[in-house]
Formats: C-alpha cells, sequence, structure tokens
C-alpha cells in the first residue's frame, strides 16, 4: 500500500500545479440515470468515504471543498491521506444527514448508493436538491438504482473525468486518467496471455454469512486485470451477503481481504484456517491469501497500484 499511495500523492501534486486552459460553463454530465448541469464549478463540496475523498484529492480540489464525511466510523485516516485534508473537518463520522450537509452550506456532494446514500433514504440527489445541493453518484453504485454494464475500469476513469468536468479542471483529469491507462496497460503487457486464471475470492466480513463483491464491483475488474478471475463474477450486485455454501462449492484458489473495521485482516485470515468447512478450499490448503486495505478494494487512485499487487500474488502462486 505504501508504494501504492506514494505514488497518488506525486501525482495529484503534478496536477494541482499544473497549468490548464479554462473551462466553459454550464457543463452536463451524466450520473447514473440522471444528466446533471452545473453553471458553475462547485466551491462547497463534500465527499463521502475514504475512496472519494481520495478522487477529490488526486485532482487537486481540497480548496473546493468544506469537508468530508463516512470515514472515522469505519475506517481511519493513514498519515498520507490525513494531510491531505489536514484543514478539512470530518462533518460526520458515518453517513451524513441532510442537516450535517446544510449546517456546512454545501453545494455539492459527492457519494454513491451504499457509500452515504441508501436507496429511499432521507439523503438523495432529490431530496438534497431541493436546498441547491448537487449530487454526483459513483459509477460503481449505479447498480443499486438501474442497470449497468459489468464492472471495468472505466467506471473509475469515467468518474474521475466527470469530476474533472464538473470543477473546470478537466484538463487535469484527462493527464490524470491517461496516467493511469497507460501504467496499468504497460504492466498487463507483462502478464502471459497463457497464463491460468486462478479463481479468486473476495472476503469483505461476516462469518455467520460473508459480505463479497459480485459482477458489479471493483474487485471483479481489479481482479480480471490482474489476470484472475471472481468466482462470484455471476452475481448481480456490486457488494453483497451470501452463504459460504456457494464459496466452498467454486472453491477459489486465492482468497484476498479487504481490510477494515474491528475485525483485522488476521482474524478474517485465521477465521478461515481454522473453520473445519474451509479446510479443503485450495486457497486455504495452500495458505493463499492477499490482504487490500479498503481504500484498495473500493474505486479511487489506489486501485492500479492494487491490481499490480493482486497480479504479482497470483504470479508468485505458480499455479
Amino acid at each position: 500500500m505504501a508504494s501504492g499511495f506514494c505514488r497518488f500523492a506525486l501525482v495529484f501534486v503534478a496536477g494541482a500545479l499544473s497549468v490548464t486552459t479554462a473551462q466553459a460553463f454550464p457543463v452536463t454530465v451524466q450520473s447514473c440515470d440522471r444528466e446533471v448541469t452545473f453553471d458553475a464549478p462547485p466551491t462547497r463540496a463534500v465527499s463521502n468515504d475514504v475512496n472519494l475523498t481520495e478522487m477529490m484529492l488526486a485532482l487537486g480540489l481540497q480548496d473546493r471543498m468544506v469537508g468530508y464525511t463516512g470515514v472515522s466510523g469505519w475506517k481511519t485516516l493513514d498519515e498520507t491521506l490525513r494531510e491531505g485534508v489536514q484543514a478539512l473537518p470530518e462533518l460526520s463520522p458515518r453517513y451524513p444527514t441532510k442537516e450535517v450537509l446544510l449546517g456546512a452550506d454545501a453545494d455539492f456532494y459527492f457519494a454513491g448508493w451504499n457509500y452515504g446514500m441508501r436507496v429511499g433514504g432521507d439523503v438523495t440527489p432529490e431530496t438534497l436538491g431541493k436546498f441547491g445541493i448537487q449530487v454526483y453518484e459513483l459509477s460503481e453504485s449505479c447498480i443499486h438504482i438501474m442497470d449497468k454494464e459489468k464492472a471495468s475500469m472505466d467506471d473509475l476513469y469515467a468518474d474521475l473525468l466527470n469530476l474533472g468536468t464538473i470543477f473546470g479542471v478537466r484538463e487535469r483529469a484527462e493527464s490524470l486518467v491517461d496516467a493511469y491507462k497507460a501504467e496499468l496497460a504497460d504492466f498487463q503487457s507483462t502478464i502471459p496471455s497463457d497464463k491460468k486464471r486462478p479463481r479468486v475470492f473476495v472476503y469483505d466480513s461476516g462469518e455467520d454469512q460473508v459480505f463479497t463483491s459480485g459482477r458489479y464491483g471493483i474487485p471483479t475488474a481489479m481482479i480480471e486485470a490482474a489476470g484472475g478471475r471472481n468466482i462470484v463474477d455471476d452475481l448481480e450486485s456490486s457488494w453483497i451477503k451470501i452463504g459460504w455454501e456457494s464459496v466452498v462449492e467454486r472453491n477459489p484458489e486465492v482468497i484476498v481481504i479487504v481490510n477494515y473495521g474491528e475485525v483485522t485482516a488476521a482474524q478474517k485470515r485465521a477465521f478461515m484456517i481454522k473453520n473445519p468447512a474451509f479446510r479443503d478450499l485450495d486457497a486455504v490448503k495452500n495458505d493463499r491469501f492477499i490482504t487490500l486495505d479498503y481504500v484498495e478494494a473500493t474505486p479511487g487512485p489506489r486501485n492500479i497500484a492494487a491490481i499490480k499487487r493482486l497480479a504479482d500474488a497470483f504470479r508468485s502462486a505458480q499455479f
């Protein structure tokens, strides 16, 4: 994680210092099933969750923000991210209420479905729009309200480009996305095309049932980009609870543990190793566990470095 985030920080600094051509407004972007028009760049933005906040920082937008939400209630900020947001308050440790956003005099909210908003909840694009707060929705989360294509890295790129358009820094966003695409393409060229694609399972959390990522979650795109296959990529969801029986039947060769919250990655690994129900899984028998921090396993600037780590792990396992 350290090396991956170091690169993110350098890209952020370079982008923040670049000179861009003035962008004309109004602009219109696609946000899930809505077209959203901005007459001017937001000046009092709020982002929810650590990965969405990092997207804002990667584009050098902290001077357009009045705060962020939804981090300390579940996760912690590492030192580098804490430096990036040190002048900004955390307005709510978990999902914010309308009153929190109104109290901050926000004019923009970058969130997603189950990333700061819930379908049918009090905080939605419609409820906030009545108060002049415009919303851009995380692309990965759109599956909760509409049909969409299987997850791909284009979801991340689209979000960065749309944010660049919304805030009038489109050239900066294009440079960042082009750099990510080139870095990923260069790395993928080193992965043998005839190499076996290992069966991979994402273990986010849970013991009685397991919370994992299906067809529309960014881990599916990351695993495929790294040369593997998500064993539950047929599940029509982004993040979902399922029974362990499905995991046992599909017998993963690699298990990716998402590290966050009160239960550590080491505890999750120990739960699987000690449970007799999992003793015959190839991943358990061969102790093939990979840990990704939450911010690496959700859409954001650390995805490319995380893909490299996954690919290196798949390669070293010698399937």
